[in-house]
């Protein structure tokens, strides 16, 4: 998702510094940023001028320090961990800005809670990303409890230069999108643990029958099994059993299969 945020900033035209603690990964992050942009190119909807725009407007660095000096916006993008999230917003307090905006990619965390661990929780709010980001229109806006409206609208405006749709969600577990996907992969896993049909045969069906444009369990191996398992964990401490986690995820999950990043998941790679 870093990767994904950080291509739709460099093609707005915002100077763009992608942080992460590997060096690897920021390799990575680079390979598949540039592999965007040339795919692009290819296809005419970028200039190889702009291109190469997007290439110069972007800094990578392992140093948190270089990556919220003189900031004005930040996109805390890390896993779906609240206390991986909080100690994050706890630096960007101490090392961004105080007027630099604050913005969580969490697809169903509170993002409440982290604006309460940082001075003026009204400059926080979420910004949930679609993945691959560069395919996917949509943003959900995430009002928290005291997210000032001049924020909202700034996200707005920042998401709009990106070239995205958005909603404006009041803060609630999983906000829309993650909480209908998270019920609908859950249903797809124990239908498959039930012997109802083949992984395969459930992806088809809700692709040509309910025209989504990926299968549940394709969805759930790009997005990372382990993912889905925390939000859905998440959900059901917070609204219940009917989102009790089906024990052939968790039964995956445990045997390290967690989707299109490791080769395993649901399918082989």
């Amino acid at each position: 998702m870093g990767h994904g945020i950080a291509h739709a900033a460099l093609t707005a035209g915002y100077e763009t510094v992608l942080y992460d603690v590997s060096g690897g990964a920021l390799e990575s992050a680079r390979a598949a940023i540039e592999q965007i942009l040339r795919k692009g190119v290819d296809l005419g909807k970028l200039t190889a001028a702009a291109a190469d725009d997007s290439r110069r407007r972007l800094t990578t660095t392992s140093s948190i320090e270089g990556a919220l000096a003189d900031v004005e916006f930040v996109i805390e993008a890390a896993p779906e961990r609240i206390d991986v999230k909080l100690a994050l917003f706890a630096q960007i307090d101490r090392l961004a800005p105080p007027a630099a905006l604050v913005v969580s990619n969490t697809s169903a965390l509170s993002v409440t809670e982290m604006a309460g661990s940082i001075a003026n929780s009204g400059r926080v709010a979420g910004m949930h990303f679609f993945n691959p980001v560069h395919k996917m229109t949509l943003v959900e806006i995430v009002q928290a409890l005291e997210t000032a409206p001049e924020t909202l609208q700034t996200v707005a405006d920042v998401a709009r230069q990106m070239g995205k749709e958005t909603v404006l969600v009041r803060e609630s577990p999983g906000f829309i999108t993650t909480r209908v996907n998270a019920s609908i992969g859950n249903e797809a896993f124990y239908m498959l643990m039930e012997g109802v049909a083949s992984a395969r045969d459930i992806d088809k069906a809700l692709k040509l029958g309910l025209h989504h444009p990926m299968g549940p369990f394709e969805l759930v191996d790009l997005v990372g099994l382990d993912t889905r398992l925390s939000i859905l964990e998440y959900l059901h401490r917070s609204m219940g059993k009917k989102y009790r986690p089906c024990p052939l995820l968790v039964q995956y999950v445990k045997a390290g299969r967690l989707g299109r990043k490791v080769g395993r998941g649901v399918y082989e790679y």
